[in-house]
């Protein structure tokens, strides 16, 4: 599995592409919102992970 920098990276070399192959003002605005969603969707799964990684360190520490 690729990692989150390169995950994005690879959004927007796409959003990039569809930015400059886009010939109408409704095509930008295409490419900008699915370029969105895939960005928002990309954060939550790597914040998810990231809490899971905090749970999982949490759980090895003893409450005092």
């Amino acid at each position: 599995m690729a990692g989150y920098t390169s995950d994005v990276a690879k959004s927007h070399k796409k959003f990039t592409t569809a930015l400059n192959r886009a010939k109408t003002r409704q095509a930008c605005l295409n490419a900008y919102w699915k370029h969105k969603n895939e960005h928002e969707n990309l954060l939550k799964k790597h914040l998810k992970e990231e809490l899971a990684d905090v749970n999982k360190k949490k759980a090895k520490i003893p409450y005092r």
